[in-house]
């Protein structure tokens, strides 16, 4: 019996060796790789099932994992709002969660953004520039009963400027 484990202990040991000697040989390498990630994806007790194997009911889109692909929108500084909602409602993943009447969406993780004027003026900015700065850098300013780093910091970098420009186009447009 003791012959057995120290075989299969060997063996095992060995191998790791032979993987560890195949990886250091092929050069692998992590240069280029990316190490943007999601953030911290908030998920509220309130969406557990009770029992003692709970699950999420319910949870939201995640946002875009790689970037730079754009959905074929604006190319200039105007964005395209029909594009921006097809974003919104798609591979942004924003109405996971935020709700938008415009985009039909019901999320409740972050703030409504039906009405953003008040929010965009005590940021002491013009609506558009409001909306795009909370899109690529969402710490700048967080609305009331919010907590900072729930929403994602990586959309500057995971969605084309076009894209960014059409989503500004979409929730712009869709202000009361």
């Amino acid at each position: 019996m003791i012959k057995v484990l120290v075989a299969g202990l060997i063996g095992t040991i060995a191998g790791v060796v032979v993987m560890i000697i195949v990886i250091v040989l092929s050069g692998t390498s992590t240069s280029g790789a990316s190490s943007v990630g999601l953030g911290q994806l908030p998920l509220s007790t309130a969406a557990l099932s009770s029992g003692p194997t709970s699950t999420p009911t319910s949870t939201p889109s995640p946002p875009p994992t790689t970037g730079g692909g754009s959905t074929g929108g604006s190319t200039g500084t105007t964005g395209n709002a029909d594009n921006g909602k097809t974003i919104f409602t798609g591979s942004g993943g924003c109405g996971g969660c935020h709700a938008l009447a415009a985009a039909g969406t019901t999320g409740a993780v972050g703030p409504a953004l039906d009405d953003l004027k008040g929010d965009a003026a005590k940021a002491g900015e013009p609506i558009d520039a409001f909306i795009k700065s909370s899109i690529v850098d969402p710490g700048a300013f967080v609305a009331a009963g919010y907590s900072d780093g729930v929403m994602p910091t990586t959309f500057g970098t995971t969605l084309s400027a076009s894209d960014i420009a059409d989503l500004v186009a979409f929730v712009s447009a869709s202000q009361k």
